[in-house]
């Protein structure tokens, strides 16, 4: 019966120290525990510790706030600053991290210097981190937290915290090379050639350590010969400007397969590309040692989750980050991102470089007397003087026809307004009925109508834009 009753009060000891350590804050700690004063700021310092070691934060930060203004001069207020920002990071929620992240700015702004500074910046990175949703969700604070993970590597490189920050800047940057490979997959999807070159050119050149690159750089190569299969049976296209089109865009797909083999050797699509390059004729390069090592280092460091993580990452909001890479640098000043807009004038230039020889690269159908009526869609070219019977070399500027859906820009030139009458001239010239006023009138009507003419004249004046 004591044996019993002995055992049964030892449980309920270790059940009391259990649930106590559990309540406990383990990212609390108090830096100057061990440091022996009875000085009264270190005093308050303490007490502030240890209520937030027992989640009482709105007590600690009263003690906090009452030692920084009783003793402004105290050698703990950078300490209590910061505490002051870990009370309101350890209480959590949307309100209570955005009041840390301004506690952690302000003390950046006050001790820049200090070595808990660069705590502090990763403190707000990751109050961004832990907010950071899918994919396919709001990416505001995934892209906020690539922003505070860039500042802490380059406001302090020589922080120890920089291998911490730099691998959740991958990991966030996975999370956005998601995003944009998904928005590219659709373009594709959709035909929309110029939108999907764009969005996967723009992720292959700003995230080079996603886990998927080499799938975007197929797929670019893909939309770069689908728009070379359209400009073949494009109209309105010579043959020069065609054959320079295509050979553009087969470059382009040429130069995206090569990245694939130089680059990442050992992913899934190098096969592939070597085929798409043995279909265009074009070499086939060879990857350097270095470049397989590092790839295959690159490969053997992202971590494959089990069937039961992958089911139970549909019930987190937190992405899944688990094919990072934990080696490689990440992008810290990123490129200039291409836009369908870029890739549809790039077109247009070319095309316009081919009819730079005196042989227009497009096809206009003239206008003239005798000549054939334009097409609906086909602007009518004016010369500097109104005239459209006799079109100039900058009289106007000619249609680019759409390869396929929206390859190229369509320019239409606007037509002339309409001729604005005097209608007060022609009232006056019609009351007149005499000889006398007759010959007065006719030299009143000779001077409107070369009044009229001018304005026609100003009126049928082209705006090249």
């Amino acid at each position: 019966m004591i044996r019993r009753v002995l055992f049964i009060a030892l449980l309920l000891g270790l059940v009391l120290q259990a649930t106590s350590c559990f309540r406990k804050n383990k990212n609390v700690t108090n830096p100057i525990a061990n440091v022996n004063s009875a000085q009264p700021d270190k005093v308050l310092f303490d007490r502030a510790m240890d209520a937030m070691q027992h989640n009482r934060f709105d007590v600690a930060r009263l003690s906090l706030q009452t030692m920084i203004n009783t003793y402004p001069d105290s050698e703990y207020v950078a300490r209590a600053k910061l505490a002051v920002g870990d009370s309101w990071y350890a209480e959590g929620g949307s309100a209570g991290l955005a009041q840390a992240e301004i506690e952690y700015k302000d003390f950046i702004t006050f001790f820049p210097n200090l070595p808990e500074a660069a705590e502090a910046q990763l403190k707000v990175a990751n109050i961004h981190y832990r907010q950071m949703e899918k994919p396919d969700r709001d990416f505001t604070h995934a892209k906020r937290a690539e922003e505070e993970y860039k500042q802490l590597i380059q406001q302090f490189p020589d922080s120890k915290l920089v291998p911490e920050g730099k691998q959740r800047l991958r990991e966030v940057q996975e999370v956005l090379a998601e995003r944009e490979y998904r928005i590219g997959h659709f373009y594709y999807m959709k035909e929309s050639w110029p939108a999907a070159i764009a969005r996967f050119k723009s992720l292959t050149d700003t995230y080079p350590l996603y886990s998927g690159v080499d799938d975007a750089l197929y797929l670019l190569g893909q939309a770069y010969e689908q728009e070379a299969a359209r400009t073949r049976t494009a109209p309105n296209l010579n043959e020069a400007g065609r054959a320079k089109l295509v050979k553009g865009f087969d470059d382009q797909a040429a130069a995206a397969y090569d990245r694939i083999l130089t680059r990442y050797p050992v992913m899934g699509r190098a096969k592939e590309a070597r085929a798409r390059l043995e279909a265009l004729h074009r070499p086939i390069p060879k990857a350097t040692p270095e470049a397989i090592a590092l790839n295959k280092q690159e490969e053997d460091s992202r971590r494959d989750m089990g069937h039961f993580s992958r089911l139970m990452i549909n019930f987190h909001r937190h992405p899944d980050v688990s094919h990072v890479s934990k080696v490689g640098e990440p992008t810290l000043v990123p490129p200039k991102e291409t836009s369908a807009t870029e890739v549809t004038l790039e077109a247009q230039r070319t095309l316009m470089g081919a009819s730079a020889g005196g042989t227009s690269a497009l096809t206009v159908q003239p206008v003239g007397a005798g000549g054939p009526s334009p097409a609906a869609n086909q602007p009518v070219p004016h010369s500097a003087n109104g005239d459209s019977s006799t079109p100039t070399a900058n009289s106007s500027i000619p249609e680019l026809r759409p390869v396929g859906d929206a390859a190229l820009p369509v320019i239409q030139v606007p037509q002339p307004a309409p001729t604005q009458v005097n209608e007060a001239g022609e009232s006056q010239s019609s009351s007149n009925t005499s000889s006398q006023q007759g010959a007065s009138s006719s030299s009143a009507q000779g001077s409107n109508d070369a009044q009229s003419s001018s304005k026609k004249k100003k009126k049928r004046k082209l705006w090249p834009f």
